[in-house]
C-alpha cells in the first residue's frame, strides 16, 4: 500500500535536489508511511514508524556519541529513512560517524546536494501514498466483487481457488484443519514441488490469528469455517510480505468456501469430491502430479501395496431404484471412509459411477493384506448397517499392484467382482475374483453381444409369457435353479405348495420345449439367468426379449 524510500527519491521534486544515497543502501525497500520534517536530536520519541525523516542538520549533536545515538533512535521506532540536505548544517558531506551508523542499522541515508522546499517533497510523497492507498482500495472493491459474484453463483472450491491464483499471482492450498490438501492451484508454478512434503511442512506452521502472515515461511493463512464450525485453512504462497490486497483475496476467498460448504452440506462433501476426481484421473490417464496430490491428502502412491476395492448396496433388502440413488452411494462413501480411518489405512474413497463406492487402500510394503481387509471389510459392514439407509453390502477387492499405472486394473477387477458377488449365496466379509467364479466369469464377458444374444434365446419365450400374462415363470426357474434342482427347497422358497410348483415347473418346460431333468439344459438356462440379473442391473446391457414363442 505504500511507496518505497527508493520510489519517493525517484520523484521529480526529490530529483532535483541532487540525492545520493550515502548508506544504508539495504533498506532502500522500506515503506514510507509518512514524511516528516524534523529539526530537533530527540525527534524519534514523536514518530510511530514508517516515516521518511527530512532534515537540514542544523538541531543534530555535534559530537560523533550523539549522531550515533539520533540513528540507532530513529532505526528503533522503524523509520523508514533520513534525508539531510548538505546546505546549512554541512555542505559537502555528512559526518562519518552517522554514515556509519546509518551503514550499520540498514537505514537509508540520503543527502541532498541543493536545496530543496520541504513542503513540496511532502506534498509529493503524501499524494504517492494517497493513490496507493486509492488503488489498494479499488483493487480490494474488485475482489469484493469477484468473490461475491463467485459465492452467489455457488462456485466449486476449484473455481475459487482459480480466482485466488489469478488475482493474487501466488500459488493456493486448501487443506483440512489435519493438513490434508483438499485443492489448490498451483498458479504455473510445478504442483509437485508445492505439495511436497506438504503435511509435515503445513504442521510446522501455526498463526495466533484467523488470518496471518508466517514470515519465515512465507505463508498468509487463513481459517475457513462458518458458524463457529472450522474445518480447514487457505494457504497463500507469499514469499514477500503480502499487501492489503492479497489479505483480502484469502478472506473473501475462505468466506466463499465457507458459504459453499454451507450449502452443499446435503451434497457430496468436499474431501469425497477430491478423492473423486483423484480415483476418476486413476481410471483414465493419471496426470504426472497425481501421486503428489495423493499424497498431500496422506495417501502414498509409490512404494506402497495398492489394492482397489468396491462397495455396492445388496440388493437383499434395498429397492432397485433405491440403489443408484447418489444419496445412498454418498452415505455409502461415508461410512467408507470412517471405516478406513478406523483401521488406520491411508485411503482414497469416492463415488466414480452410478453403482457402487470405490476405494484404493495404500498399504506398507510389509503389511499383511487380508488382516488389513477382514478388518476394514468388518468395519465397511458394521458403519454401512448404522446408515439411515441400514445398508447391507457386498465388498470386493481387486489384485495388488505397486505401480500407479496398474492402479485402473486393480479397481476395475475390484468393480467387476462386486457386480458378479451380488446375489452369490454366503456372507463372506470381502469377495475376490477367486469367490465369484461362475458369476465372475460373465461379469467379465457381460458387453459380449453374443453372450447377451445367448440369454435372450434361452429365455425370451419365458420373458415374453412373463411380461405378456402377468406370471412369474423366470422367478421360479432362479428359485430352482439356485436349489440345484431341489423341488421341495425351490418350492419354499418361492412360498409356493409342492403342487403348485410342480405344476409351474412343468408349464416352464412347455414354454421353453425343454426337460428340466435335462442337466445341460438347466445349466444353459442358469447361465442365462445370470446374465439376465447383470442386465437388469445396468440397464446399458440389457436386452428386449426375443418375440420367439
Amino acid at each position: 500500500m505504500y511507496p518505497t524510500v527508493a520510489e519517493a527519491l525517484a520523484l521529480p521534486v526529490v530529483r532535483r535536489g541532487g540525492p545520493a544515497v550515502v548508506a544504508g543502501a539495504a533498506g532502500m525497500g522500506r515503506r514510507v508511511r509518512w514524511v516528516h520534517v524534523a529539526e530537533v536530536a530527540d525527534i524519534a520519541q514523536l514518530l510511530r514508524g514508517g516515516e521518511l525523516v527530512l532534515t537540514t542538520g542544523i538541531a543534530l549533536p555535534d559530537d560523533p556519541d550523539g549522531l550515533r545515538r539520533y540513528v540507532a533512535d530513529l532505526a528503533a521506532v522503524g523509520a523508514s529513512g533520513l534525508v539531510v540536505e548538505l546546505v546549512r548544517r554541512w555542505s559537502d558531506e555528512v559526518p562519518g560517524a552517522l554514515v556509519a551508523a546509518a551503514e550499520q542499522h540498514e537505514l537509508p541515508l540520503v543527502t541532498l546536494a541543493r536545496e530543496t522546499r520541504f513542503v513540496s517533497v511532502t506534498e509529493a510523497v503524501v499524494s504517492l501514498i494517497v493513490d496507493a492507498q486509492l488503488a489498494e482500495l479499488r483493487a480490494a472493491e474488485q475482489v469484493h466483487e469477484a468473490f461475491t459474484a463467485l459465492t452467489v453463483a455457488g462456485a466449486e472450491p476449484a473455481e475459487v481457488l482459480r480466482e485466488v491464483a489469478r488475482t493474487a499471482g501466488l500459488p493456493v492450498v486448501l487443506e483440512t484443519l489435519g493438513h490434508e490438501v483438499l485443492a489448490y492451484d498451483a498458479a504455473g508454478h510445478d504442483p509437485t514441488a508445492l505439495l511436497a512434503d506438504w503435511g509435515q511442512r503445513s504442521r510446522a506452521v501455526a498463526v495466533p490469528e484467523r488470518t496471518a502472515y508466517h514470515e519465515q515461511a512465507g505463508w498468509l493463512v487463513t481459517v475457513v469455517g462458518a458458524r463457529g464450525a472450522d474445518w480447514g485453512r487457505l494457504v497463500l504462497l507469499s514469499p514477500e510480505q503480502p499487501p492489503h490486497r492479497h489479505v483480502v483475496v484469502a478472506e473473501r476467498a475462505a468466506s466463499a468456501l465457507a458459504v459453499h460448504r454451507l450449502v452443499a452440506r446435503d451434497r457430496e462433501s468436499l474431501e469425497r469430491q477430491t478423492h473423486r476426481t483423484l480415483l476418476t484421473q486413476l481410471l483414465g490417464q493419471p496426470p504426472h502430479d497425481l501421486p503428489a496430490r495423493a499424497a498431500a491428502l496422506g495417501v502414498p502412491l509409490e512404494r506402497r501395496q495398492l489394492v482397489g476395492v468396491a462397495i455396492r448396496p445388496g440388493t437383499a433388502s434395498v429397492p432397485a431404484q433405491a440403489l443408484a440413488s447418489q444419496e445412498v452411494l454418498r452415505d455409502l462413501a461415508e461410512a467408507t471412509a470412517l471405516a478406513a480411518r478406523r483401521v488406520t489405512v491411508p485411503a482414497l474413497v469416492g463415488v466414480v459411477d452410478d453403482t457402487s463406492v470405490r476405494a484404493l487402500l495404500s498399504l506398507p510394503p510389509q503389511a499383511g493384506l487380508d488382516g488389513v481387509l477382514r478388518r476394514l471389510a468388518r468395519e465397511v459392514h458394521r458403519r454401512a448397517a448404522s446408515t439411515q439407509h441400514a445398508l447391507p453390502v457386498v465388498v470386493a477387492v481387486g489384485t495388488t499392484v505397486t505401480a500407479v499405472p496398474d492402479v485402473r486394473r486393480s479397481l476395475g477387477e475390484a468393480a467387476h467382482v462386486a457386480g458378479a458377488a451380488l446375489r452369490s449365496p454366503g456372507t463372506r466379509l470381502y469377495h475376490r475374483l477367486d469367490d465369484v467364479r461362475l458369476r465372475g466369469l460373465l461379469h467379465l464377458l457381460r458387453e459380449d453381444e453374443r453372450v447377451v444374444a445367448f440369454a435372450d434365446r434361452e429365455l425370451g419365450a419365458l420373458l415374453s409369457r412373463d411380461a405378456n400374462q402377468g406370471t412369474r415363470l423366470v422367478e421360479l426357474l432362479r428359485c430352482f435353479c439356485e436349489h440345484g434342482g431341489n423341488k421341495s427347497a425351490a418350492a419354499a422358497a418361492a412360498h409356493l405348495s409342492r403342487t403348485a410348483y410342480y405344476q409351474q415347473l412343468s408349464r416352464i418346460e412347455q414354454v421353453l420345449g425343454v426337460s428340466l431333468e435335462d442337466p445341460e439344459s438347466v445349466l444353459s438356462l442358469y447361465v442365462a439367468l445370470l446374465v439376465h440379473e447383470m442386465g437388469e442391473r445396468d440397464p446399458q446391457l440389457s436386452r428386449p426379449p426375443s418375440s420367439a414363442t
